[in-house]
């Protein structure tokens, strides 16, 4: 089939209905009736609820209910994990008791007519505690690795081994051995969470910010005991997420007691403030690579160590040490991973999870050893090329990271670097260039679509899919529009309802893996089954024809090899007086992925300008090249990969979240102080993708994108930083006094 529309750079087709207002997030459905939920939230990191004070609170004007631990119902919480829940540990059961694990959890909820009315009586509330000092920070002498108890997962095992790494590096004549720290980090999606509940009977409906409607459905149906079909979550625009809101929060589960408890839809949105210890985080880590080689810069031995925080009642894991296990040639190689348990909230899924974080270390580490070798950091890198994913002893399915580093030192000008630290200047500026390479696991998962082809041509797709911003909509109208023949415009892709066919989450890098390839197939059985009417049909110009003398072709049924008008959707339709409806599932082949070891690949550049007297680090460009199999749309991935590398300047120079010791309070919860890139921190950037043909990954030849921009751009930053100053900053976000005494 000769490509129309995958390939193409077509702008969003939801465009219009965001720019215009049209677009509907989860705070938005208001309904009849309704009423405002606030969350008051536990001023402790740890102890007990001693007292709540609410007769006063009650009488207040507009209040009509305070809800906590005395009134709340007790709710089934049935055992329910999905695949992005922590494996090990059991998720926070709000307001069924008066225990604190952390600050900021629920102790309860206002409802009142208003949100002035409900945000006024949260803030008269008075809750009293019996209080312990918690413990918050990963390096207080109190804290204890342990050894994660889901540790035989394949997404982060928590010890692997081949050779003798340690041996191999202490017997090294070239070696590096340091610690590089990375910081908490919070999500701080445009969109708040916000969820609006509303019963009629049994039946309830969410209005939820959620990137996993299916689950959030099945999460709610386990925490109140009920039937998941009485359920549905609804949720067809998202404001940014970046992960947070992969796991269904307490915050949900409050808005439906609260509708329950008051018998009237209630809406709850958070403040900027609660998402700060509500809906997740990028752990803080801490991690050892020590690297051996030869002279000539063969490694021979690499050993990389993590520890990652959690909560005390969850194992959050990431994978922190995957990469390192494939990325390089090395015949001794050894990760383990471990976790802290600390009386926080628990951690989540924040795009690029574990490799964003594994990567920095390792790959300044590799940018360490290069300058220690007097070898180019590409060189070095190349000269390290596998020719097989060593660790798993099979082939990749494609790799294109020596091309990706041709291609990126091109279009960044690579060529023009000088070696030597400290080295480029631009008038009193101080230059510096630095690469890394980014990688990230070509995922897919099982899922479903519906496709419903109508007497008016149009073709509706369905699947319970979301779109938290990469263009969702636009690139799975694309994918119907392919292989149904028909021009996008004549396709209407629905997503955000749990009751369409079920998908995976919207987080992952898979979605276009997975949702794209069910759409693909429900493409095709729809036309088996548009071609099956035709031939049935008495009246048909096709009637009984062999189905092998036919073929599609532009959205038109014909004898093959014809060149006549055919009939189209609209005309078999029409005939059998009602739509062509069909189902389509896609999923992965086991042997494929015990054949194959599959994963996108690419190769990121930075140039910072840092001002020797005030040690200011500004980035002036990011160049990546990127290998990610076939591009559904150019424009759109473009725009993933710039959206990542801003969120990598964020990670390299400006986020951190900073707990106070005494209890646990985020002392930063706003935007004054925790720092992102605005307009004004964006550099010039680009997105270049090397010509990558993978016929193992999946129907449609796609490897994730949204997370593998992100993984490679801090440490691209962070080893042109050294090659600025000269000095190495191993901790991250980088700040003005780590350079000012380069």
């Amino acid at each position: 089939m000769t490509a129309t529309s995958i390939g193409k750079p077509l702008t969003r087709v939801d465009g219009r209905a965001k720019v215009t207002g049209a677009a509907h997030y989860a705070a938005d459905f208001n309904q009849p009736d309704q009423l405002y939920a606030v969350i008051v939230n536990a001023t402790v990191g740890l102890g007990r609820v001693s007292g709540i004070w609410n007769d006063e609170v009650e009488r207040m004007p507009g209040v009509v209910a305070v809800i906590t631990h005395h009134n709340a119902p007790k709710l089934a919480y049935l055992p329910h994990k999905a695949v992005i829940d922590p494996a090990d540990g059991e998720r926070l059961h709000v307001l069924e008791d008066d225990e604190v694990r952390f600050y900021g959890q629920p102790v309860a909820v206002v409802v009142a007519q208003t949100l002035d009315h409900a945000e006024r009586a949260a803030a008269a509330l008075r809750v009293t505690y019996s209080a312990r000092p918690p413990l918050v920070d990963p390096s207080d002498p109190r804290a204890e690795a342990i050894v994660p108890a889901a540790a035989t997962r394949a997404r982060a095992l928590a010890d692997r081994a081949r050779g003798d790494a340690d041996g191999a590096v202490a017997q090294a004549p070239i070696k590096i051995d340091k610690t590089y720290e990375i910081a908490r980090e919070n999500h701080n999606p445009m969109e708040p969470h916000a969820t609006i509940a509303a019963w009629k009977g049994e039946r309830l409906t969410l209005w939820s910010k959620s990137q996993y409607l299916v689950n959030e459905q099945a999460e709610i149906a386990a925490v109140f005991g009920m039937p998941a079909e009485n359920v549905e979550v609804v949720c067809p625009f998202i404001g940014g997420a970046f992960g947070t809101s992969l796991r269904t929060w307490p915050h949900v589960t409050l808005a439906a007691v609260a509708a329950r408890h008051v018998g009237r839809p209630v809406k709850l949105v958070l403040t900027r403030k609660q998402m700060f210890f509500a809906t997740g985080h990028r752990p803080r880590t801490r991690q050892r690579v020590a690297l051996g080689a030869t002279p000539e810069g063969r490694l021979t031995g690499i050993v990389h160590e993590g520890i990652g925080e959690t909560s005390r009642y969850e194992q959050f894991m990431e994978a922190l040490t995957n990469v390192t296990d494939y990325l390089y040639s090395c015949p001794n190689v050894r990760t383990q991973y471990r976790l802290t348990p600390l009386d926080t909230s628990t951690p989540n899924h924040m795009r690029g999870p574990g490799e964003a974080s594994g990567i920095f270390a390792l790959e300044s580490a590799i940018d360490e050893l290069s300058y220690k070798l007097g070898i180019d950091p590409v060189a070095l890198r190349r000269r390290n090329e596998p020719e097989l994913d060593e660790a798993e002893n099979k082939p990749f399915s494609s790799r294109s990271l020596v091309q990706c580093y041709e291609l990126g030192s091109e279009r960044f000008g690579w060529a023009r670097r000088t070696p030597e630290p400290r080295s480029m200047r631009d008038g009193r500026l101080l230059i510096g260039m630095g690469a890394a390479t980014a990688t990230y696991p070509a995922y897919q998962a099982p899922a479903h679509a519906r496709v419903r082809l109508l007497g008016d041509g149009v073709a509706e797709v369905e699947a319970a899919a979301s779109d938290m911003g990469p263009g969702t909509y636009t690139s799975m109208t694309q994918v119907a529009a392919e292989f149904l023949g028909l021009p996008p415009e004549q396709v209407r892709f629905k997503l955000g309802r749990s009751a369409y066919p079920q998908t995976p989450s919207h987080g992952g890098s898979w979605t276009m893996a997975s949702v794209g390839s069910a759409i693909r197939a429900a493409c095709i059985a729809a036309q088996a089954e548009a071609a099956r009417r035709a031939m049935a049909d008495n009246n048909s110009p096709l009637v009984r024809v062999p189905v092998g003398d036919l073929e599609w072709s532009e959205g038109r049924l014909r004898r093959r090899g014809q060149t006549g008008a055919g009939l189209s959707y609209g005309d078999i339709v029409a005939r059998s007086g009602r739509p062509v409806e069909a189902d389509g599932s896609a999923e992965r082949g086991g042997d494929v992925a015990e054949r194959y070891s599959m994963h996108s690949f690419g190769a990121v550049f930075a140039e910072v300008a840092i001002d020797p007297d005030v040690g200011t680090i500004r980035v002036r460009r990011i160049v990546g090249a990127y290998g990610i199999g076939r591009v559904v749309n150019p424009l759109l991935a473009r725009s993933q990969c710039t959206g990542g590398m801003i969120g990598g300047i964020g990670m390299a120079l400006m986020e951190r979240t900073v707990l106070d010791p005494r209890d646990g309070r985020p002392v930063n919860a706003h935007m004054a102080d925790y720092l992102m890139p605005v307009n004004l921190d964006i550099p010039r950037m680009e997105a270049h993708f090397v010509d990558e043909v993978d016929p193992h990954v999946n129907a449609l030849g796609v490897k994730g994108l949204g997370e593998i921009a992100l993984v490679g751009t801090a440490p691209a930053i962070a080893n042109a930083v050294f090659h600025a100053t000269g000095k190495r900053v191993r901790s991250l976000p980088i700040h003005i006094d780590d350079v000012l005494s380069a």
